[in-house]
């Protein structure tokens, strides 16, 4: 009975130091970590939007619906947004650019963890280059990935979905 305790407080003890070790690594990563997810998701606003000088979120209820992409001379331009939605395996996060008329200019996976050389192919050029210059109805003639049927169309129904969304709001915006 007494080594049975004795192998408690041991696990115990084991576990708390464990449990501490994980909090102060968070703690002290936590401001990277977030500075990183920022850095990354402006290269990808850049990567969707090239010709944008500046973005402004628009936000809704402390969650960033869109970004407004501004030109060099400060007109709004077109938005840029992120859109995800359930693959085969995992989440699949994209960024979008489109034009205030509803012209993708560009998508860029953000975000995936799909098969291997099948459902991970929705991040090559050759699909994700499908989608610009098609407007939001023409998002329908972008051609699935062999193989990767569910992934493919995880990508191009949740840009036409947030698309839309996004078109009718700032439809309404003026």
């Amino acid at each position: 009975m007494k080594e049975m305790v004795r192998y408690g407080v041991t696990l115990s003890l084991i576990c708390g130091i464990a449990a501490a070790s994980l909090a102060a690594v968070n703690l002290m990563t936590k401001s990277r970590i977030i500075a990183q997810a920022q850095a990354e998701e402006g290269t990808a606003l850049k990567d969707v939007l090239p010709q944008a000088t500046r973005f402004e979120p628009v936000k809704k209820d402390g969650e960033t619906l869109y970004y407004k992409a501004f030109d060099a001379q400060g007109n709004w331009t077109a938005v840029a947004f992120t859109a995800d939605q359930k693959g085969y395996s995992s989440v699949i996060q994209t960024m979008a650019g489109m034009s205030r008329d509803g012209v993708i200019s560009a998508i860029k996976v953000l975000s995936q963890n799909e098969t291997p050389g099948l459902g991970s192919g929705v991040t090559s050029p050759d699909f994700c280059g499908q989608f610009s210059g098609k407007a939001i109805d023409g998002l329908a003639e972008v051609s699935a990935i062999t193989g990767a049927t569910i992934s493919s169309k995880a990508v191009i129904d949740s840009v036409k979905n947030k698309a839309q969304e996004i078109k009718e709001l700032i439809r309404n915006e003026g």
